[in-house]
């Protein structure tokens, strides 16, 4: 069986070259492909709301079934809530991840329904979003009903909201209005209702607000009724089981006032999106990092919590302690078994072991691998009901803190203090659920080398690739995240900024190589980096990524196991370093670029590279210099910039951040190279306003005086934060053109900062 791994979940893959629409050919394989190149701007609009599926099995020519309920079947990775209906509990999928959406299109489910509203927990919460759905009866063109949206546009914007449309991928158009405080269902209900008779007033040749079908030819039927909590819409960017794979796709008001307006296919959406972004992107807040990492939804999918005294939380629990618990657990259900659970990532990893763990080394015991536990779980005690899952009587048997030696998908090594069980244990998979596990013995004492403290990284200098011959020099591609020293001693891990700044539990993610390399002590140099979802890595991303989530990439070694390497030749270093890492999961050795320097630069803008960075061969390490031996090449420009203050935002944007005033240290102070006020999410400029609040001043910090729009209503901070933009060029002026907010460069200081040509 075929399969496709992604965001760190395998599918398995059925029939993928199954014609789903005969008319154009499109197979189940590209609605699949669709559903994961279009994950980034589709999720944030599924986020918090169940998701009903219409499925195609065999194509839309032939049935079609609405599925709400989850199978048993699903993916235990899925995240599940119970909802209560007044007949019956369903269990819905909640939506986070690519990999999500990948299991959407394995299962034919071309179309993706959600409501306004959001979960609260495990019950229904209110509606953070109004919905109005255009349907033109018989008889009324796309082109009239995109009229009638911009007069529904003209109504919503007198009443300080912003309306943001769609064509329907159907027959009509859809219209979305962000709530800034969200309300109920019924609330919501109740504005569109108005909104749609007040229309229908004005227009009633054109717009009806019934719902009776026999007034709707030759009119547009202003569907107000989808708000109502018990229904629900397509979902934005949902594929529709129409003739051809069409899209309910966001558009822009020019579009619709433009006139000729079709509906889109999926080909033409995915370009769009590729060039222009989510134009859906102010319609629905980004979301938590919290929520994309959140694994209790199989738990909270196979328990009812009126009818179970179990803890049933609705996100995992983050635990201050020195060291992660572990609990095992007596459990009478239908046959005694113990439940084996350990600490990780504010969730309880749990294990089901029959004959409790072994005592003997020389006896491995049979482990069935289940749905993660809330912490809470580690101290229950008490009577699960018969007839609910689990049923049965559950006690503490034993219970302490552990810690990691290993942690792989297939493998899990960890040291137990317990009261009665204390040692080491092995976790090994052998079949999906199925796993042994192992008595260690006791973990030989390493011998301790002294490694050097507080490196500070070899620097590149900005240059061109002119002269740097292909026998000379390495190429490899320059990656766009935060530089970083990592020093490993045995299983002990520091990561370090370029200015020293500990960020350890920053990129936490970074720290499981230290049970990879638990038998060394090593110094390595690389970047902490989050990749998007094309697989670049993204320093925007970076900055509100969960800890867990940012990964490695190394490209140099400057000691390992008592042997300073910093004066071997880079290629000598380059040859320690894949032998030390190549084949680790944790960790990416930097790849080398064949060919030319100008080859290797090109191959860097076609993969959407940063740009590229050329070291000699023969150079050897200069800790904490700026040199000549290594050369630095962007694609596309950034500079570094000192904040000096800011104005503040307008209209929806009122008590935040409208844009930061910039500038670079001179020898006359700091001077001004304009302001940005584009490339913010919503997060980051409250964030940004909570660091910079406590560092107003009264007078501005800039050498000279600001032009007049610029300072007026500014607001003065101290020069110390550094953040980083991209831009178009420099003006004659000496200003950014055009530049775009990257984030916070916290592990530069102001002196680091100067002018990039």
């Amino acid at each position: 069986m075929a399969s496709l791994e992604v965001a760190g979940r395998q599918i398995a893959l059925t029939n993928v070259d199954k014609v789903l629409w005969p008319e154009t050919g499109t197979t189940k394989g590209e609605v699949i492909d669709y559903y994961v190149d279009i994950a980034p701007a589709m999720l944030p609009h599924l986020l918090g709301r169940p998701v009903t599926r219409k499925r195609w099995p065999n194509g839309v020519q032939a049935g079609s079934f609405f599925e709400k309920n989850l199978a048993a079947s699903a993916p235990d990775w899925l995240d599940r809530r119970r909802l209560h209906h007044s007949d019956r509990v369903v269990v819905y999928p909640v939506f986070h991840t690519a990999a999500d959406l990948a299991w959407l299109g394995q299962q034919a489910a071309l179309e993706a329904h959600v409501p306004q509203w959001t979960f609260d927990g495990d019950e229904q919460g209110k509606a953070t979003r109004i919905v109005f759905d255009l349907d033109p009866g018989e008889g009324v063109d796309l082109d009239t009903c995109a009229t009638v949206a911009c007069e529904v546009r003209a109504m919503i914007t007198d009443i300080g909201l912003t309306a943001y449309p769609l064509t329907s991928g159907s027959k009509g158009i859809h219209l979305y209005v962000p709530l800034e405080k969200p309300v109920s269902s019924s609330g919501a209900s109740t504005v569109a209702k108005r909104v749609a008779t007040l229309l229908e007033e004005r227009m009633p040749d054109l717009v009806t607000a019934s719902m009776s079908k026999a007034l709707r030819p030759g009119k547009i039927f202003l569907d107000w009724s989808q708000n109502n909590g018990k229904k629900t819409t397509i979902a934005p960017y949902s594929l529709r089981g129409r003739d051809r794979p069409t899209v309910a796709a966001p558009r822009t008001w020019d579009e619709l006032s433009g006139g000729g307006l079709a509906q889109l296919s999926f080909e033409e959406v995915l370009a769009r999106f590729h060039r222009d972004g989510d134009l859906l992107a102010g319609l629905d807040p980004e979301p938590e990092a919290s929520m994309s990492t959140d694994s209790l939804g199989p738990y909270r999918g196979k328990r009812t919590a009126s009818r179970t005294p179990e803890p049933v939380p609705t996100t995992p629990t983050t635990r201050e302690s020195a060291d992660p618990i572990f609990v095992i657990q007596e459990h009478h259900a239908r046959r005694l078994h113990y439940d084996f659970r350990l600490e990780r990532d504010g969730v309880l990893v749990s294990w089901a072991v029959p004959k409790n763990l072994p005592t003997d080394e020389k006896k491995n015991h049979l482990a069935v691998h289940t749905e993660d536990h809330p912490m809470d779980y580690a101290s229950f005690e008490g009577t699960i009901p018969q007839g609910e899952y689990g049923g049965g009587e559950v006690s503490v048997w034993d219970h302490g803190t552990f810690t990691t030696e290993k942690w792989r998908d297939d493998e899990v090594i960890v040291e137990l203090e317990g009261e009665r069980v204390a040692g080491r244990y092995a976790l090994i998979r052998t079949d999906r659920d199925q796993w042994l596990v192992h008595r260690m013995k006791p973990r030989p004492q390493p011998t301790r080398t002294e490694l050097p403290q507080h490196l500070r990284p070899m620097l590149a200098s900005a240059g061109t690739l002119s002269g740097l011959e292909a026998d000379e020099w390495s190429f490899e591609g320059k990656w766009d995240g935060v530089r970083i020293v990592a020093t490993l001693d045995h299983g002990d891990v520091v990561l370090e900024s370029r200015t020293g700044q500990d960020l350890t539990r920053r990129y936490a993610g970074i720290t499981a190589l230290a049970a990879d390399l638990s038998d060394h002590a090593v110094v390595l140099d690389g970047e902490a980096v989050v990749y998007r979802a094309d697989g670049v890595t993204s320093f925007q991303a970076l900055q509100d990524a969960h800890p867990d989530d940012v990964q490695f990439i190394c490209f140099d070694i400057l000691h390992l196991d008592g042997t300073d390497l910093t004066g071997k030749k880079f290629t000598d270093r380059r040859k320690i370093l894949e032998l030390l890492l190549t084949g680790l999961e944790t960790v990416t050795v930097s790849p080398l670029l064949p060919g030319t320097a100008a080859g290797a630069l090109s191959e860097t803008e076609r993969r959407g590279w940063e740009g590229i960075v050329a070291k000699r061969r023969d150079s050897t390490y200069e800790v904490g210099r700026r040199s000549t031996s290594w050369i630095k090449v962007k694609n596309w420009r950034t500079q570094e910039v000192v904040i000096g203050g800011w104005r503040a935002g307008k209209g929806s944007r009122t008590g935040s951040i409208g844009s930061l005033l910039l500038g670079i240290p001179s020898e006359n102070g700091l001077h001004y190279v304009g302001r940005v006020g584009t490339g913010f999410t919503e997060r980051q400029r409250a964030d940004l306003l909570t660091l910079l609040r406590p560092s107003v001043v009264d007078e501005s910090p800039f050498d000279e005086p600001l032009p007049t729009a610029d300072r007026r209503d500014a607001t003065w901070v101290a020069p110390t934060v550094v953040g980083e933009v991209r831009y178009f060029e420099w003006t004659d002026g000496g200003s950014l053109r055009h530049p775009s907010w990257r984030g916070l460069r916290e592990d530069k200081t102001v002196t680091d900062v100067r002018r990039e040509d």
